[in-house]
């Protein structure tokens, strides 16, 4: 089992999507070809709504903040900032593919994970969900050695969202393609709406949610094959076309989302007997 500690229980409803025809539309829109903000409207007059998206070398990010107004517009500024800069910061010190990485360095034994705190809170997450997967989520057999990016990239988010919630920003939407994670409410104020399409079959109507707290981490968003390995046998997966997850924490649900697409039908029993975390899509190949 794996415990994630974090400021507060994930809240989602489960709406019907016809009551989103024709208002109130979804804020936010995840899946392939859709993630996307989808129209946020302007915020209350006590509160500072900033919507700033940046991109690394591996990945786009859209930052939305609900801002009390007695931060002000300078305190707002540096809470973002400071979000952005943690982001920049893990794309070039932890990326498993740039030589001078900690994981990098890792790989070839020059450190070990205690060496930096943040590295050896990567390990120890990585090693958890191997854990937690049966195995199905194993960042040591691929090749090249130890390679996290199965979770990196929700990890990166939640602590960019850490650094906002210290900064006073505790209403915010974090995107990076399709993955997603929320806290409190919207500029609305109502919760974050978000319609989570199915990740290929764009025929099919989406799940509606609306959610104060959570995250959803998809694997196989782009459709393409070959791109999660099977660490039982080293081979490219086949059993699934995508895996979606929805729980508390995006670096969980990333690390389950690719182990879910390894394992296939099979791995859905690791979200039952009162799991915080739920399969949105599962569908074979």
């Amino acid at each position: 089992m794996v415990v994630v500690r974090i400021d507060e229980q994930p809240r989602t409803r489960w709406v019907d999507p016809s009551v989103f025809q024709p208002h109130p539309r979804p804020d936010l829109r995840l899946g392939a070809l859709h993630h996307r903000v989808d129209g946020v409207c302007a915020a209350a007059d006590d509160r500072i709504a900033v919507q700033h998206t940046v991109r690394t070398a591996t990945a786009e990010y859209t930052l939305l903040l609900n801002a009390p107004e007695w931060l002000g517009r300078r305190g707002v500024g540096e809470a973002l900032r400071d979000a952005v800069a943690e982001l920049r910061a893990i794309d070039l010190t932890y990326g498993p593919t740039r030589p001078e990485s900690l994981v990098s360095r890792l790989r070839r034994g020059e450190i070990s994970p205690e060496s930096y705190p943040p590295l050896a809170d990567l390990v120890d997450r990585c090693a958890a969900m191997r854990a937690a997967t049966d195995g199905w989520f194993d960042a040591w057999a691929v090749p090249g050695g130890f390679d996290p990016g199965g979770l990196l990239g929700g990890w990166a988010v939640e602590r960019a969202a850490a650094r906002l919630r210290a900064a006073g920003v505790h209403d915010y939407a974090v995107l990076a393609g399709a993955d997603l994670v929320v806290r409190g409410h919207a500029p609305h104020g109502g919760p974050w709406r978000v319609a989570v399409h199915h990740p290929t079959d764009r025929r099919r109507a989406p799940l509606v949610l609306e959610m104060t707290a959570g995250a959803v981490g998809t694997s196989g968003v782009t459709g393409r094959q070959g791109h999660v390995v099977d660490p039982h046998t080293g081979e490219p997966a086949d059993h699934l076309v995508a895996a979606t997850v929805i729980g508390p924490d995006l670096a969980v649900a990333d690390a389950y989302a690719t182990a879910l697409y390894a394992a296939g039908p099979a791995g859905l029993a690791w979200f039952r007997d009162g799991s915080d975390y739920r399969a949105l899509f599962a569908d074979r190949r």
